[in-house]
């Protein structure tokens, strides 16, 4: 099999393909001949070293694929050779051969391709779980979504579009007639404006009920001031930490000395909601992450979205691929593609 490592933290060049002997499922796993695996921002952070979840270099990173399962390990019920499927990988994506605990995977409907069933299983259970989940998403309330234009992003304006949410969204102004097409309300410059003076224009000055904070740092207290009472802040990640191409100590430190204390007496004077998710730490939760990838698998069958597929790199151009995300040239999803 051909992998995509990560030989040493570091900017996108560090990333090697190797061959290496196909895997053996062992009892409990499935082996799926990849089709596409998705590209993260989480992939990016581990390779900067700035993500706490990824194990020492050298790694494989990649936490989802779509292929069609080959052989199936011992003990796998309701699985079978020939199976399409998605599955969710602790890391070993970047592959074109995977072993994948059955809990981990879901059957492919005939009519989604592979790449849009590499594209569900990170962006769309992260946005159902702080949307849905977390967030008590309901119909009209209002919704500020950083960094909308990436994947996790349009999966979460994807969600609340089916919903009939209103949606406020940051991004550059190249990507807003896309975001109106794709149903954002409000696209917001945060280039050239204050989003937190834009959204209180818009709502005169009563704020929003969900935030999705990927920033991180001077950001944590804006959005804390935007949330109208009962309404929950949500953190996914923190980009204020990544600073260039390498890893930078002090942009790291920097960012942690910004942390806000959110007290339990002050949420409760201010009748708001703090919460953050990680979904590197749901691996022992197989069976909540089901219930919500039925319900994504439900809307995309009943064609209420499809997600975007921005670019499709080869495997061998894995490199190429992590420096278009970490520019932020991206609209949606990036693959890799064996």
């Amino acid at each position: 099999m051909k992998q995509i490592w990560i030989s040493k933290n570091g900017p996108p060049e560090v990333l090697r393909l190797q061959e290496m002997p196909d895997p053996i499922p062992r009892s409990g796993e499935v082996r799926l001949r990849v089709q596409a695996a998705g590209v993260c921002y989480a992939d990016v952070a581990g390779r900067l070293g700035i993500y706490a979840d990824a194990p020492r270099t050298p790694y494989v990173p990649g936490y989802e694929v779509a292929g069609v399962i080959d052989v199936i390990g011992q003990g796998v019920p309701n699985l079978k050779e020939g199976d399409t499927a998605v599955a969710l990988t602790r890391f070993g994506g970047y592959s074109d051969v995977v072993c994948v605990p059955y809990k981990q995977v879901y059957k492919r409907l005939e009519w989604m391709t592979p790449e849009d069933g590499a594209a569900l299983p990170v962006n769309y259970l992260m946005a159902y779980q702080m949307l849905m989940v977390m967030g008590s998403l309901h119909p009209e309330d209002k919704v500020l979504i950083h960094s909308v234009a990436g994947g996790v992003g349009l999966a979460a304006l994807d969600i609340c579009r089916i919903i009939g949410a209103e949606t406020f969204g940051t991004a550059s102004p190249e990507k807003h007639d896309f975001l109106r097409e794709r149903g954002l309300d409000h696209p917001i410059d945060y280039r050239n404006r204050d989003y937190e003076r834009v959204v209180n224009d818009l709502t005169a000055g009563k704020g929003v009920q969900i935030i999705l904070d990927r920033l991180g740092g001077k950001n944590w207290l804006k959005n804390y001031r935007l949330l109208m009472p009962t309404g929950r802040l949500i953190f996914f990640g923190v980009s204020a930490m990544e600073n260039g191409k390498k890893r930078s100590r002090w942009q790291m430190l920097k960012t942690k000395l910004q942390v806000p204390i959110y007290t339990p007496f002050k949420l409760m004077d201010d009748n708001k909601g703090v919460l953050g998710i990680n979904l590197g730490q749901m691996w022992d939760h197989a069976e909540l992450q089901r219930d919500w990838m039925q319900q994504i698998v439900a809307w995309y069958d009943e064609a209420l979205f499809r997600p975007h597929i921005d670019r499709v790199f080869r495997l061998d151009d894995a490199a190429a691929a992590h420096l278009y995300l970490q520019e932020r040239k991206n609209l949606g999803k990036v693959l890799l593609k064996p």
